[in-house]
């Protein structure tokens, strides 16, 4: 079987429709209230280090993604029993992911449908994608993101008569601490999810450092989400944590005349499109994964079962949309730091050391 590659300009196109996401859908910062425009500024310098150190590791180690540096590095016990932890990470995610989307179609465009339904169509998509490998869903998503930039200009542009600048003040009305936490919750959620990318990035095909990849990717996605925080803030106002899709309910209010409405439908496919591409990295991910960990031919072959155990598992997630959204804001940071903090910090550590000792020893 031939390697997968995606060049640097399809890697940079992933990583900003995966930060964008499921992030465009449920907003960022939200406990900053109308300072969560700075929070995302600050979860941007807070996320630098860790960028750096996910884009060092897999300089140590090109060619090689996350699950085969664990048994690189610790052996194939602890390797084991660390790809275990982020295989049960990128599955839980994309679950998430799904599930998001699914409350999205259940509570604004399809209420009465059954939630399982949402869940299984975009699932079932996702299976589709992953089978058809990582060039794929590079190429699909560098010709559709021009078309994402240019709906979110367009929007942005439109909206601009219903915007209030003095909603952003008082700027750090409430001192510095909602911003840092505002700040953090931003970091964890969509920032550090990125520490999947080390599970696919060994298909790059250029051989330097993925840092500038990373340093795109997160640069370009977090001016666009500042700048649809802003636009958010400055439409709604205080009304901003009232909503649960506050981007879906900003465009809705934004109308020129009897000439333009209901453009939020057309941002929804901009919405659909970020899940889509997310859920998916996600499954190819843990596909990969447990792949590695049976040491299987070729992950494809478990798409299917494990893509279908994730549909299932969304389901099951939350009880109702108010538990997901506790989840996302209050509780999801901390489970997730491990994972996204924690363990890069021993990986590159250890990383540093295996790959100075064998230098030594020639």
């Amino acid at each position: 079987m031939l390697k997968e590659q995606v060049t640097d300009k399809e890697a940079i196109c992933l990583l900003i429709v995966f930060m964008m996401g499921t992030t465009l859908i449920l907003g960022s910062g939200g406990e900053a209230k109308n300072d969560a425009w700075i929070s995302t500024i600050v979860s941007l310098f807070m996320f630098i280090p860790m960028l750096l150190i996910f884009s060092r590791v897999l300089s140590l180690y090109q060619g090689k993604d996350l699950f085969d540096i664990l048994v690189i590095i610790f052996g194939k016990v602890v390797g084991r029993v660390f790809s275990v932890i982020y295989i049960w990470y990128a599955f839980h995610l994309g679950a998430l992911v799904l599930r998001n989307f699914g409350e999205f179609i259940n509570t604004i465009a399809m209420p009465e449908t059954p939630m399982f339904v949402p869940l299984l169509c975009m699932g079932v998509t996702c299976i589709i994608a992953v089978r058809l490998g990582i060039e794929v869903l590079g190429r699909t998503t560098t010709y559709f993101l021009p078309i994402v930039f240019f709906i979110v200009v367009v929007v942005q542009i439109l909206g601009l008569p219903e915007i209030h600048m003095s909603y952003l003040k008082p700027i750090l009305g409430k001192g510095i601490a909602p911003v840092l936490k505002g700040g953090f919750s931003t970091f964890s959620f969509p920032f550090a999810e990125t520490v999947l990318f080390i599970g696919i990035f060994s298909a790059l095909k250029t051989k330097k450092s993925p840092i500038k990849v990373y340093l795109w990717g997160i640069l370009i996605s977090s001016f666009i989400i500042t700048m649809i925080t802003i636009r958010n803030i400055t439409v709604l106002g205080n009304m901003l944590g009232s909503f649960y899709f506050p981007s879906y309910e900003t465009v809705s209010q934004t109308s020129i005349g009897d000439f333009i409405q209901r453009i939020e439908v057309t941002v929804s496919i901009v919405f659909v499109f970020g899940v889509l591409i997310k859920s998916s990295i996600c499954l190819l991910v843990a596909c990969k994964g447990i792949g590695k960990f049976f040491k299987l031919n070729d992950y494809r072959s478990i798409v299917i079962q494990t893509g279908l155990l994730m549909i299932y598992f969304s389901y099951t997630a939350y009880d109702n949309i108010m538990e997901m959204k506790y989840w996302a804001f209050k509780v999801y940071q901390y489970y997730a730091f491990p994972m996204q903090v924690i363990l890069p910090i021993i990986i590159w550590i250890f990383a540093e050391i295996k790959v100075k000792k064998n230098n030594w020893k020639k």
